[in-house]
């Protein structure tokens, strides 16, 4: 795998990269560029899109409103998308950004808001979410940038479940055995991880979600974890156990 350049700026573009193109950038992104890291005509930048690798640029002539960028090579090729769906019930605002931010750099392929009983958010701002998730991808190398899923209702989600698809159910209420062995019991496959809201799932969403045939209950220890802490703990042992780390 070819190392990771942190030192040459990196931005998401939409459209499609290939050799002997120039792209001209909105003003948001010729701001950022000219204004913010202050890059002159002829400095580097990397750029990708989530579908064709990652590509070194460099600056053209241009304004100072303006931005163009010649691609000169590719740096990274397109890895192949992962099969970690992250559910969570949506939390407030800061909180929000870390959440998605952490799943992001996590290694997750598709993000989905869940809203259940005890959900204190419920009007979700998705062009913000959106944001940090682009955010999180361009400052820490990866190419692969996680689909955000309309939100859902649990017993929406639970009702078109699918048995071929594994469920890893956050439990605080579940017994504190080995995780990395209850993991283990996961079959090949997509999985989804599950993160509830702070005040727990009720008694009725635990029934429906223990009727999902491919359901995993997983202890995240003895302690009760924030949920944004518990996402990074759940998703960091799925990882080490049968994500990409292994």
């Amino acid at each position: 795998m070819p190392s990771y350049d942190f030192r040459t700026p990196r931005l998401y573009v939409e459209e499609a990269l290939e050799s002997n193109r120039q792209l001209t950038l909105n003003k948001d992104q010729a701001h950022y560029l000219i204004n913010v890291l202050r890059l002159d005509p002829g400095d580097s930048v990397l750029i990708f899109n989530g579908r064709d690798g990652e590509w070194l640029a460099t600056r053209a002539q241009s304004s100072r409103k303006s931005a163009i960028l010649d691609l000169i090579e590719q740096t990274r090729t397109q890895p192949q998308r992962g099969s970690i769906q992250f559910l969570f019930a949506p939390l407030k605002h800061a909180r929000l950004d870390y959440l998605i931010q952490k799943a992001v750099e996590m290694g997750v392929d598709r993000i989905r808001p869940v809203i259940t009983k005890h959900t204190q958010v419920t009007r979700l701002n998705l062009d913000r979410m959106r944001a940090n998730i682009i955010e999180a991808s361009e400052q820490c190398g990866i190419l692969t940038v996680p689909e955000l899923l309309p939100e859902l209702r649990l017993e929406e989600l639970l009702a078109s479940w699918k048995a071929s698809e594994t469920l890893i159910f956050c439990d605080e209420r579940a017994a504190n055995q080995d995780p990395v062995a209850n993991l283990q019991k996961t079959k090949n496959g997509s999985v989804a991880v599950l993160i509830g809201p702070e005040g727990g799932f009720s008694d009725q969403e635990r029934e429906k979600l223990s009727e999902i045939q491919s359901v995993i209950r997983l202890s995240l220890g003895p302690r009760i974890l924030r949920a944004d802490t518990a996402a990074v703990a759940a998703l960091a042992l799925v990882q080490a156990t049968i994500g990409d780390w292994c």
